[in-house]
């Protein structure tokens, strides 16, 4: 089946101008032209997806550029291809526990307006002890509240 770009970008959840992008830097090297349009084809979903995971990620183009050189070049690059998702793979997991992190941080900041709301006022929270239960919460400097703040 034969796809336009706007039914390609409505697809995947993304503007058509990010599709003419990655075609203007050279990303969707075997796309199709019917008379100066891009046509998508089925086959094309699997690169795309591809593609569409690498921008998610925030990797740069300059590297989807390289990688896209190297799967062009076939079976001489497998190494390389596979370092480089390896590569990625890490850059994957590192995003994964900062976003960890900082989950945790708005639960406690949740936590710690929700509490200060019911108080209507944030001097309760101050007031509550460090340790709550199943939260782990922002550890307070220890000199909080004796001239160092």
């Amino acid at each position: 089946m034969s796809y336009s770009i706007q039914e390609v970008a409505d697809m995947m959840n993304v503007n058509a101008s990010t599709l003419r992008y990655y075609d203007a830097e050279g990303l969707l090297p075997d796309i199709k032209r019917v008379n100066g349009k891009r046509v998508f084809e089925d086959k094309d979903f699997k690169w795309l997806r591809v593609l569409n995971c690498m921008k998610n990620i925030h990797m740069p183009v300059k590297k989807i550029r390289e990688y896209v050189a190297l799967a062009q070049q076939g079976d001489a690059t497998l190494q390389k291809r596979y370092d480089m998702i390896l590569e990625q793979k890490k850059n994957i997991e590192d995003q994964i526990k900062e976003l960890q992190n900082c989950y945790k941080e708005f639960e406690y900041k949740e936590w710690y307006y929700k509490t200060a709301l019911a108080a209507g006022t944030e001097k309760a929270v101050e007031n509550i002890a460090l340790e709550a239960p199943t939260l782990e919460i922002d550890q307070i400097p220890e000199n909080y509240g004796k001239g160092g703040f």
